[in-house]
């Protein structure tokens, strides 16, 4: 069973909440339960307003060119030019991709 968070509400200049704040303890509780599902936001921001597939996003975020990633699955750069771009990847591929990027397959799945 889950201890209950304490939250405070903070209200904007308009009355309305604008902010809700959790005791510092139970924020790092929740993300130490959870740390496969947070993703940095300069990777949110590449799929989003960059348009790039989180592959690639990752990959950039990572400072990893597509010859290094491409070595790591043990197939040609071409090959994974075209994984990467693809909208459509099997699981299984997807979860090696995960693998040797380091990141879990819930956090390639933006």
């Amino acid at each position: 069973m889950n201890a209950p968070i304490h939250v405070q509400f903070l209200n904007g200049p308009d009355g309305l909440p604008a902010f809700a704040v959790i005791p510092y303890g139970d924020y790092l509780n929740m993300t130490k339960r959870q740390p496969e599902r947070l993703v940095p936001n300069e990777v949110v921001g590449k799929v989003i307003k960059d348009g790039l597939s989180p592959i690639r996003a990752w990959r950039e975020h990572l400072g990893l060119t597509q010859v290094e990633v491409a070595g790591r699955l043990g197939i040609a750069q071409s090959s994974y030019a075209v994984q990467e771009s693809s909208a459509k990847l099997r699981k299984s591929t997807r979860e090696k991709i995960a693998g040797v990027l380091g990141v879990s397959l819930e956090q390639l799945d933006l």
